[in-house]
C-alpha cells in the first residue's frame, strides 16, 4: 500500500488555525463519524483549531468474513492481540505521521497537535503518537487498546515520554474488553506515561460525560 495522503474531513474553529486535532475513526466508520463532536466540545476561547478527520483506506477485514471496509489494519482474532497485523498497523502509522507533517507545513507545530482516536483509531493514536519523533500536545485514546505492545519499549520516542494521555472506556464494552483497556493503561503507566484514566457506564461508544472530560483535556493541552 502506498503512503498517499489520506482524504480528510476538516473543520476549523477560526481563521488561520495554530492548533490541530487529528481524530481517527473506528473500524468500518469514516472521517464523518466524529464530525458532530466539534460543536459539542465547545472550545470557545482557545486559539483557532483545525479538526482533521481522515478516512482510513478500504481493506478486507478477516474477522468480518473478509468484507472490505475502512480499517486502519486487519483484525484476525477477537482478542485483538494474539495475532496482530504488524504490516497494516505500521503502514497506517506512516499515514498518520504524514498528516502530522502536513499540519506542520500548514503552520501548526507538533507541540500544538493532539492525536485522538476511537477503537481502532485509539490503537493507531497510541501506536503513532508514542513513536512520533517530535513532542505532541496530547493523545486521546477512546474505547481501544495498545497495539504491538511488545515493541513499544524499544520503539517509543523520548520526545513524547511526558505527553499527557487521556484514556476513556465503557465498563460494558463488548468489543474491546474493559480488561484489555485496563491492561494497556497499566502498561503505559509502568513505562512512565502520564495516563488520565476515565471509565463510563456505556458500551462501545461515547457519552456526554466523556465528551465533557475530553473537552477539559483539550482545553489544558491546546491552551
Amino acid at each position: 500500500m502506498t503512503d498517499i495522503l489520506l482524504d480528510c474531513v476538516e473543520i476549523e474553529t477560526g481563521p488561520l488555525p495554530t492548533r490541530a486535532v487529528i481524530w481517527l475513526h473506528g473500524l468500518g466508520a469514516d472521517g464523518h463519524d466524529f464530525e458532530p463532536i466539534v460543536p459539542e466540545l465547545d472550545l470557545r476561547g482557545l486559539p483557532a483549531i483545525r479538526f482533521v478527520f481522515p478516512h482510513a483506506s478500504v481493506r478486507p477485514v478477516t474477522i468480518n468474513g473478509g468484507m472490505a471496509m475502512r480499517a486502519w489494519y486487519d483484525i484476525v482474532v477477537a482478542d485483538l492481540v494474539r495475532r496482530e497485523d504488524d504490516a497494516g498497523i505500521r503502514a497506517s502509522q506512516r499515514q498518520v505521521a504524514a498528516l502530522i507533517a502536513r499540519e506542520n507545513q500548514r503552520g501548526v507545530a507538533s507541540e500544538h497537535i493532539v492525536l485522538a482516536g476511537f477503537s481502532q483509531g485509539c490503537a493507531m493514536t497510541l501506536q503513532a503518537g508514542l513513536r512520533h519523533p517530535e513532542r505532541l500536545a496530547g493523545l486521546v485514546a477512546l474505547s481501544g487498546y495498545l497495539p504491538l505492545a511488545a515493541t513499544l519499549d524499544a520503539e517509543r520516542n523520548p520526545a513524547n515520554a511526558a505527553t499527557p494521555i487521556f484514556m476513556g472506556h465503557g465498563t460494558a464494552d463488548p468489543v474491546v474488553a474493559p480488561e484489555r483497556a485496563a491492561a494497556s493503561r497499566d502498561a503505559l503507566r509502568q513505562m512512565g506515561y502520564p495516563v488520565e484514566w476515565h471509565d463510563y457506564p456505556m458500551p462501545h461508544s461515547v457519552c456526554a460525560p466523556e465528551v465533557a472530560d475530553i473537552a477539559a483535556f483539550l482545553r489544558k493541552t491546546l491552551a
